[in-house]
């Protein structure tokens, strides 16, 4: 058995983005399902894991990660030996600390907040999140003008944040018909050896069922 454990949700984009960059790296890890709906993430046993009570978690021998892009950082720079995921030269490492943070600000509350709306039923207002995730479409459909990955010439951590989100974002009533730069990138991620795509709302809802 792996030595390596990830902490999910199959639903949770955030989960499915540390799920898929352990795929492209090649590192074998066992899948542990929490279970959201009965607020499993919120028991002592988790909190020890995670005190902010949210998925996914990592266990990696005696190392604890908690947030999924931390979980980005810390796989990268202990497996990544050629440093292509999470560059160190100071221009692309700020380029990819950048859309980090899209996927932390920007992406989580429009397209991933949209599909909390049609998924769990989150208490938001559904249309003020589809119109903060098509805000925020707009600016990557522009950015890749010219560009084949997010931050640096190849693919890096950057990708992975945001791929997982924005790939489901129909699921929130968020299409994605007007933005064809942002539809090839999708495929450019989906194309990479090792990849792994988020397992659909339908087909999680039922398995959750």
């Amino acid at each position: 058995m792996s030595s390596v454990k990830l902490y999910r949700h199959a639903l949770s984009g955030h989960s499915h983005r540390a799920q898929l960059f352990l795929s492209l790296l090649g590192l074998e890890a066992e899948l542990i399902d929490v279970d959201l709906m009965t607020g499993e993430q919120k028991q002592a046993a988790f909190l020890q894991k995670n005190i902010f009570g949210q998925v996914p978690v990592l266990e990696d021998g005696t190392d604890t990660i908690a947030d999924s892009n931390a979980i980005l950082v810390y796989l990268a720079t202990k497996y990544d030996q050629g440093r292509t995921w999470l560059p160190t030269m100071p221009k692309e490492a700020a380029e990819v600390q950048r859309f980090l943070s899209v996927a932390s600000g920007q992406l989580a509350h429009g397209v991933a907040a949209a599909r909390l709306v049609t998924l769990f039923k989150a208490g938001l207002d559904h249309q003020t999140t589809i119109n903060n995730a098509h805000g925020l479409l707009i600016l990557i459909e522009q950015h890749l003008v010219g560009r084949t990955w997010l931050a640096t010439a190849k693919p890096t951590v950057a990708d992975i944040a945001n791929y997982s989100y924005i790939a489901h974002a129909p699921e929130g009533a968020v299409s994605l018909d007007d933005y064809p730069n942002i539809r090839q990138w999708l495929q450019r991620i989906e194309a990479l050896d090792g990849f792994v795509p988020m397992v659909s709302s339908a087909v999680g809802l039922n398995e959750a069922a």
